[in-house]
Formats: C-alpha cells, sequence, structure tokens
C-alpha cells in the first residue's frame, strides 16, 4: 500500500490535473430525429465544456478538439415540447467532465409538412415611352415549400416580383422567390425548392416610336492655344415619333443637334441645344438636349536662354563671384500664358545666407511669378559661387537684397 501511495504520489507529480474550460464552444449534434419531425424551435447549437485532466490528455485534447463531442438525441421523441440532456463524450482519457453550459435544451418538435404552390409574377413600373411588353413565361410555374407545419399553414401564396421601369428591352433572368402569409409578409424558416424562378418578357417598340443617338454637331474652332479636350450630351439617345410609322424608318441611325459654336472659344462650354427633325417627326420628352464641350489650353514647353543669376543672403563686407552668371530656364505649361512669358516673370536666385568665405556648389532657385506655368529644368543644374572677404582682388557681380 505505501508503494502503491508513492507511485501514485509520482505520477501526479509528473503529469498533474488540470482543470479549465475548452478553449471554443463544442458544436451541438443532433442525432436520433425522427424523418417526418423537425425541430420548430431556436435553441443553442454550441455548448461550453469544462473538463479535469491530466497535461498530457489536455495536450491531445488542444490538437485535436474533434475528440470532445456535445450530442442532442432525440430518439423516441414525438411532436411536442421537450427538454432533452446534453451528452458529451471525450475520446480521450482519463477525463472527468466538470460542467456543461448549458446542460439541458427546451424544444419542440412538429410533423413535416409540405405544399405545393403556384408562382405569381408581380410587375411594377411602365417601359419606356414607345415600348410595350408582352406576355411573360415562367420556368417552373409552381414551387414546393417544406417545414414544420406551423409555419407552412402560415404560408398564402409564393411570389417572383420584376420592374419595367424604363426597360426597352426584353427580359430573361433568374428572380428569387418570395414566399408569404396573408399579410404580405414573408415567411422564414422553411426550405423553398426551386429557390428562383427564370422569367422571359418580351419587350418591343410599338409602331412610329424608334431610338436615335444624339450626333453633336460643331462649327468653329477653338482659340489659338487651346484645344477641345471632349463632347458629351445628355440623353445620348432620344425616342421620336411620327403618326407616319414610314417616315420613321427611314431615318438614318442618328439624330443631329442645332450647332454648337466653337469659334474662338477658350473656356468649357455647357448649353442646351434642339435637335434637327423633319417635319412630322418630333422628341417625345424634353425637346433639347445637354451639350457640354471641354475645352483646355494645348501644353507645350518653353526655354529662357541667359537668365541672369541674383544673388541674395551675401552677409555684409563679403563679395561673390557666380560661373556660370546665366542659366538656361525651361518651363511648361498651357500655350497661351507661355506666349506672355516674358524675362520679367522669371527670377533665378542664389541664396548665400550664412555661408563663409570659400567656394560652394549651390542649386539656383526659379521663381515664376505666372500661376499654371512650372519648372521643368535648369541648365546648368548646379552653379560655383567663391565668396571672398572685401578688398580681395575678384570678380564680382551685382548683387540683389531680395528675390
Amino acid at each position: 500500500m505505501l508503494a502503491l501511495a508513492v507511485w501514485i504520489a509520482a505520477v501526479t507529480a509528473a503529469d498533474p490535473d488540470q482543470v479549465h474550460p475548452l478553449g471554443s464552444a463544442v458544436p451541438l449534434e443532433i442525432v436520433g430525429q425522427s424523418s417526418n419531425l423537425v425541430l420548430s424551435t431556436d435553441f443553442p447549437r454550441q455548448v461550453n465544456v469544462t473538463l479535469r485532466a491530466p497535461t498530457s490528455v489536455w495536450d491531445k485534447i488542444t490538437a485535436n478538439p474533434s475528440s470532445v463531442r456535445a450530442i442532442l438525441d432525440l430518439s423516441g421523441l414525438s411532436d411536442g415540447e421537450h427538454t432533452v440532456n446534453i451528452q458529451v463524450q471525450v475520446s480521450e482519457q482519463p477525463v472527468r467532465i466538470v460542467s456543461v453550459t448549458p446542460a439541458r435544451v427546451a424544444l419542440t418538435l412538429e410533423f413535416l409538412d409540405s405544399r405545393t404552390l403556384p408562382v405569381d409574377l408581380t410587375l411594377a413600373g411602365q417601359p419606356a415611352v414607345g415600348y410595350q411588353a408582352g406576355d411573360a413565361a415562367l420556368d417552373p410555374v409552381s414551387i414546393v415549400v417544406a417545414g414544420a407545419q406551423s409555419v407552412v399553414e402560415k404560408v398564402a401564396k409564393a411570389r417572383i416580383s420584376l420592374s419595367l421601369d424604363g426597360i426597352r428591352e426584353s427580359i430573361d433572368e433568374s428572380l428569387p422567390v418570395e414566399v408569404l402569409d396573408a399579410n404580405g409578409e414573408a415567411v422564414t424558416g422553411l426550405s423553398v425548392s426551386p429557390q428562383s424562378v427564370h422569367v422571359t418578357l418580351p419587350v418591343g417598340q410599338q409602331g412610329g416610336y424608334r431610338d436615335l443617338a444624339v450626333k453633336v454637331v460643331v462649327r468653329g474652332q477653338v482659340a489659338s492655344g487651346y484645344r477641345l479636350s471632349n463632347i458629351s450630351v445628355f440623353p445620348p439617345v432620344v425616342t421620336v415619333y411620327s403618326s407616319d410609322p414610314t417616315v420613321v424608318s427611314a431615318l438614318p441611325g442618328v439624330v443631329e443637334t442645332e450647332p454648337l459654336d466653337l469659334q474662338n472659344a477658350s473656356d468649357d462650354i455647357t448649353i442646351r441645344l434642339d435637335l434637327s427633325l423633319p417635319v412630322g417627326v418630333s422628341v417625345v420628352g424634353d425637346q433639347t438636349v445637354l451639350i457640354q464641350a471641354g475645352i483646355s489650353p494645348i501644353q507645350s514647353s518653353l526655354t529662357m536662354s541667359n537668365e541672369a543669376i541674383q544673388v541674395v543672403g551675401l552677409s555684409a563686407g563679403l563679395n561673390a563671384q557666380v560661373l556660370p552668371e546665366t542659366v538656361d530656364v525651361i518651363v511648361s505649361g498651357p500655350l497661351p500664358l507661355l506666349d506672355t512669358l516674358t524675362r520679367q516673370d522669371i527670377n533665378v536666385i542664389v541664396d548665400l545666407t550664412g555661408l563663409p568665405v570659400g567656394t560652394h556648389q549651390l542649386r539656383p532657385k526659379v521663381e515664376v511669378l505666372i500661376s499654371d506655368v512650372s519648372v521643368e529644368s535648369i541648365l546648368p543644374s548646379t552653379i560655383e559661387v567663391t565668396i571672398t572677404a572685401a578688398g580681395t582682388s575678384s570678380i564680382t557681380i551685382p548683387v540683389a537684397f531680395g528675390p
């Protein structure tokens, strides 16, 4: 007995028991449910389990969470309300189950029921002016709903909904089935087979009507230095009508606008224009179209040669020699602005603030006094500046005390 006690103590010390909950909830497995019964109430589908087991067993359970199962056995239960205990099985041993939350569930079993319902098609809206919808065809024309008897008894109809608002083309698509009660409210908790119904609905244009694309007619040229970047029209397609269908049929595929005058334009244009239509033909709806023309300046570049360098920030008592004394500046921007650019609009500056006597390699800065014009490069990009004390023999250039 003493030897046995010593052995037990040794094993316990080497592999002590641990008590704590599983790291994740255990899914609840339902077994033994009769094929003609369905569950009609909600209840927890997962349980939290706390176990007591040696450390080595915990390691195995952690590596294989499926070794713990939670089972709800409905064997032998008939329709009605029931309270069923949850059974927990652990394949790894030794293990003691400390707690299961919840330990039991209340549920209701009902007889499985099904019904076959015709599918109603609900149409909303109207096709575009001049168009007419034909008769719809459904495939299939009925569906089957199945579920708890009390839920199936609530079902009044099956419906699919289709919007015709503004359509111009025939419809050929599958739509989801809605299952509704007598008040038009959706009934959930049922299986629906099939879940969607294929709908075909022919849509055609009525006689005397025709859709035509709008073509914008332009006249004149934009101002020098500008370009026409884009033209848009809204609506891009209009519907025309004539009491004589042959007149409409004889029209080309487009309808032209009154001329859009672009002569010397230098800014965007937004305007409404009439359409040029033959006698006896009219536009359905708004008689004008909205035109938007984008006009932007042509981008270009310009080289300003031999721009003098201005020195700023030179300390008192010092002289500065700059080599070279001029640079070339390449600028870019709208062509109309570049055409007006002068030397007075550009300042090339080298800042000597705080620099001591000696030779320095510096990058000059360029200030452009006209907006929308930017500096692309300076040639050369680096200049040499030699700073000497006043009275020292050197070649100097005039110093500007400011940009």
